[in-house]
This record gives C-alpha cells, structure tokens and sequence, in this order.
C-alpha cells in the first residue's frame, strides 16, 4: 500500500539499482543498506509516515542515490523502510555508511519530524562508541557488564540497610568492590577493567538514601526474615563436575580438553538451577549464559553427531569440512568454465545442473563449518568461565567447612 521509489521505480527497484552498479562495474558484498525509521505509538497515521520516510530519504540521498520507501503497519510502532542502493547514479560514488552518515540520517529525520509536528529522541547519546556497543548487546537478548551489575546491585538493595552488607553480598557473587575515597567500584573475575558505581546512578549518596529508608522501614526485618538473600548453600557446577567425572586438563596440550563433556557439565548445570530452589552461579559471566541454554543443547548435539569429543576432534573436522568444501568449489568452478563455452542450450543446461548439485552438497558443509568455528571460537571463553565458577564454588564451600568446624 505505501511503496515509493526516489529516483527508482517502486516497480522496477531492484534491477534499475543493479543496472546503475553494472553501469559503474561496482564489486562488493554490499547489494543494498537498510535504515528504519520508527515513530512514537499512536502518533502517526500510515499516510503521514510514507510522506515523512520520503522526504528524508530525498533530503539524505535525492541527489545522488536511489532508495525504496516503505511503511510497515506489523508492529505497534508504525515505521518505515528504507533500502539504499549503495552506488550512485550520478557518478558511481560509493556510500561507505560511516558513523558521519548515521548521525547526519539521524538529523534530517528530525528536521522533517518536527516540521510535520512529531515527536523525536532529544539529546540521545546513542552514537557514542559504548552507548552503541551496548545498544546491540542488548537487542541480541544480552546483558552488558553494567546490566549484570544494576541488576545485582538492585537485588542486594532489597535485603541491607548499611553499605557493608551490601559489600559483603556482592563479594559472595562473585564480584571485588573498591570502596577508595574518590570512587566506588565493582568487577568480576575476568573483567578487563572495573566499573565506576556512579556512572550507573549508584552514588554513595543513592546508596545511603536507600538503606536508610531499608533502616527506618518498620517492616524491613519482618521482609528480610520471609525472603533473606541468597547465601551459598549448593554448588551446582561442583556436584555436576563429580557426577560427570569432569576434570580440567592442566597440559599444555589444549588438544586434550574434552569440549564435548565441558558443553555438558555447563548444559547439566544450567538445568540445575532450574530443579533446585534457592541455587546461584558465583560466576557474574556465567551466571548470564543461562539465556543461551538452546544453544548450548544444540552445540552440543552436533558434536555428538559428528564424533567430536576433544578440542582437537574439533580441529580437524573444521579442517577436513574446509578441504571438503574447497574442493566441491573448484568442481564447481570447472563447471562454471564449461557452461560458458558450451555450444549448445542442451550442454548449457546439463552444465548448470550439475553445478546446482554441487551447490546442494556445499550448503550443508557450509552450516557445518559455520558451527564448528563458533564453538571453537567461544570454548576458550567457556573453559575460563567454568575454572572461575569451580574457584568460586570451592572458596564459599571451604567457608562454610571453616565456619562449621569452629562452632
């Protein structure tokens, strides 16, 4: 219903915008960049959001490149598309999409919002290298260093009303708290550098006000007595290493790490946390890999699959999937070569089914390859967060051995 094309065909967008790259010889991966214009809820009709998408696309690219608008109604939001066709018409000139771009996006759209009476982000700092960092984390379903510690802190802040049990908590889950004269600041284990308590609207000054109301609260004790906070009781991770018979390699033959067992102990724990009541992960990171649950299963099924049980099993069938593509590629290739100097429609043909069976047994490898880098790509990652999490456990077991024995 709300389809638009500046300086392009709404019919017609896509061979006109691959005519203009051919007319200029442009080579690259990029076919096309993709921006989304989204509005405020209930704010705008459909008509009026295709005039304001196609007015700052005229404004942003008119005079130089092609763009499609669109309005999409399938959400709550109504919000435009727009693709971009990178090369210009006028002279070839390639759209490198660089942070500048975004920015200068960013104003015309507001320019045109206000001018049609709509509402815009004021003052977002979005474009800042973390804040942008941050922002894709999170729309992947994940939480940053600081989402972690907000969400700890704001726990521990039910339970305290004096900054030291606050301290003590924290240290028992696993962070280290610097409460120095100029800043208070919070990291795990593994974290490159700490972060700054106020940057995240925890002042001393926020941090006393809230206690002191725990403190002046007449019901606090009764809530702190119903629902304490959580101490280490379990050790989920330590019990699934004994019941698996999982040790850690110390050699220096990283070959020798069993991965596919390390993917299990991390899945059987996971799952833990699930049955038992009142059972916490001491690992900051780890404790926030639980989202990922699916794909761990999943990770682990395909090395079961395929035979895989070492880091080094991994190795080699990433090798033995790489070879195995390279040379269906290079068949390919040779039919490629053969279909351009064929004669015939007959020879052609046969040229192009073969290569398309070729291309059948490539795809899978390809699905295959793609897993198996990215297990052996995050198993370091893994292995550092499960000896973490072993430290941990062993420390808060060792502390209440010590307390028992001294009563």
């Amino acid at each position: 219903m709300f389809v638009a094309g500046i300086n392009c065909s709404k019919q017609n967008a896509y061979a006109e915008m691959v005519s203009v790259q051919r007319r200029f010889g442009m080579k690259g991966k990029v076919v096309a960049y993709h921006g989304i214009q989204s509005f405020k809820p209930g704010e705008v009709t459909p008509e009026e959001a295709f005039e304001i998408g196609k007015e700052t696309a005229r404004r942003m690219w008119g005079d130089e490149y092609q763009v499609l608008v669109t309005v999409h109604l399938n959400t709550e939001s109504t919000h435009c598309h727009l693709i971009l066709n990178p090369c210009s018409f006028k002279d070839g000139q390639k759209f490198n999409n660089k942070i500048g771009d975004h920015i200068e996006l960013r104003k015309v759209s507001d320019e045109v919002c206000r001018e049609y009476g709509k509402s815009v982000l004021e003052n977002s700092n979005f474009y800042s290298k973390g804040k942008k960092k941050e922002y894709w984390v999170q729309r992947n379903g994940q939480m940053t260093h600081r989402d972690m510690i907000k969400e700890d802190v704001e726990y521990a802040l039910q339970f305290c009303d004096c900054a030291d049990d606050v301290y003590r908590y924290l240290k028992s889950i696993g962070y280290t708290i610097n409460n120095d004269r100029k800043h208070l600041t919070i990291m795990a284990i593994g974290w490159q550098r700490p972060v700054r308590m106020d940057t995240l609207g925890f002042t001393r000054e926020y941090l006393n006000k809230r206690l002191n109301e725990n403190y002046n609260d007449p019901d606090f004790e009764y809530f702190k007595r119903r629902y304490p906070p959580y101490k280490p009781k379990a050790f989920p991770l330590l019990y699934e290493i004994e019941e698996l018979e999982f040790t850690i390699e110390h050699s220096h033959d990283i070959g020798k790490i069993y991965i596919a067992l390390l993917f299990l102990v991390i899945i059987r724990t996971f799952e833990l946390l699930h049955e038992m009541r009142e059972v916490f992960l001491l690992s900051v990171d780890l404790r926030h890999e639980v989202k990922d649950l699916k794909q761990y299963i999943s990770d682990y099924h395909f090395m079961r699959n395929n035979n895989i049980e070492t880091l080094e099993d991994l190795y080699n069938d990433i090798e033995s999937t790489k070879a195995q593509i390279s040379e269906l590629e290079h068949q390919r290739y040779k039919y490629d070569n053969k279909r351009r100097r064929a004669k015939t429609p007959d020879d052609i043909h046969f040229y192009k089914e073969q290569r398309k069976e070729l291309t059948k047994q490539i795809t899978p490898l390809r699905k295959r390859l793609k897993q198996a880098e990215k297990i052996w790509n995050k198993s370091p990652h893994l292995l550092e967060l499960v000896k973490q999490e072993q430290s941990l456990e062993i420390q808060a077991k060792q502390k209440i051995k010590n307390r028992d024995w001294s009563r």
